[in-house]
């Protein structure tokens, strides 16, 4: 009588086989031709053009073969043979062209009220800036609060200094778009 440990070490055999077995179907789609210095080079993609049909050994069946090989820059006459190898154009789905274009649409609409965002902050900036600076001119005392929470008044210097900070934010934020 088999025990259980030798019942599952060969189901456990078994599934290896067939893994192993079902990794080896794509090898079967291969090329094989003879190149020009008369080596013969297997691969899983199609030789370039200028391999004559006469020099192709092996094909890959329809059902089994990968994807062929990227098409050659410029154009290029492939043997009817290797016509069945070609890539096939597929018509795009309506639903999933609806969807690209919905989300085309929706990142615009987002790019848009970004810069809207943007613009209206340059304005709130501007119109503070041009307030702070009338404020200013008017040549009336100014008190400003420092780091440590204590209010202090700005001298003439530090005015001078402000009007000079304040008008750099008056000429970035309040240009044109």
């Amino acid at each position: 009588m088999k025990t259980p440990c030798f019942l599952m070490r060969q189901r456990l055999c078994q599934i290896a086989a067939f893994a192993l077995c079902a990794a080896s179907l794509p090898a079967l789609a291969q090329w094989q031709w003879v190149d020009s210095a008369g080596k013969t080079v297997f691969s899983d993609r199609a030789p370039p053009p200028e391999v004559p049909d006469k020099a192709i050994r092996k094909r890959p069946s329809a059902a089994s073969a990968p994807d062929p090989a990227p098409a050659a820059s410029g154009p290029s006459i492939m043997p009817a043979a290797s016509a069945a190898s070609a890539p096939v154009i597929r018509r795009t789905d309506s639903a999933l062209a609806a969807k690209v274009k919905q989300a085309e649409q929706a990142e615009v609409a987002q790019r848009g009220a970004q810069e809207a965002r943007l613009r209206q902050a340059r304005a709130d900036n501007c119109a503070r800036a041009k307030s702070a600076l009338a404020h200013l001119a008017k040549g009336q005392r100014v008190a400003r609060s420092n780091d440590r929470g204590e209010r202090e008044v700005l001298d003439d210097a530090a005015r001078a200094l402000e009007q000079q900070r304040l008008q750099s934010v008056v000429d970035t934020e309040c240009r044109g778009p």
